[in-house]
């Protein structure tokens, strides 16, 4: 058996707990943004020569079909993850109350839920539910945060 050093994952809370990824959010997005308004100024330029209108026409498209691309490879996977957190949430909901989560608990607000600790999800469940309470809100009312470092 290879023995392994775990390091301590940093704790969690309200204000703590969004998650940037440097190279995806700051450099890759910079990039684009750069790339599509290039494409666009290049596209402007050439509507008067017809040579160039072509070509500048294809980069103008093929950059905004990657910004579309990046924002879409962010969005289809945190889908499926919200997916996964509500049918998680629907079971430790179940184990801790014997029932399901309540049908009028939008997915953003289970999502928000998951962060409560078991002593208060049932009730901050039951609360969300009646009272039709924000995802923002719920997460700032939570008072013993449960951390979740796999969702990026």
């Amino acid at each position: 058996m290879i023995a392994t050093m775990s390091t301590p994952m940093p704790e969690q809370s309200y204000a703590k707990h969004a998650k940037i990824d440097p190279l995806f959010h700051k450099t890759l997005f910079p990039i684009l943004m750069l790339v599509f308004i290039g494409a666009m100024v290049n596209l402007y330029e050439s509507i008067g020569d017809h040579e160039r209108l072509y070509s500048a026409s294809l980069i103008g498209a093929i950059s905004f079909a990657l910004l579309l691309m990046f924002f879409l490879v962010r969005v289809y996977p945190l889908k499926a993850q919200d997916r996964a957190i509500r049918a998680e949430e629907n079971l430790r909901h179940f184990v801790l109350t014997g029932k399901l989560l309540d049908g009028r608990l939008t997915v953003k607000q289970i999502v928000a839920l998951r962060f409560a600790s078991d002593g208060e999800f049932a009730s901050l469940a039951a609360k969300a539910a009646n009272e039709s309470t924000a995802p923002d809100a719920i997460k700032k009312s939570i008072q013993n945060w449960r951390a979740d470092h796999d969702r990026l």
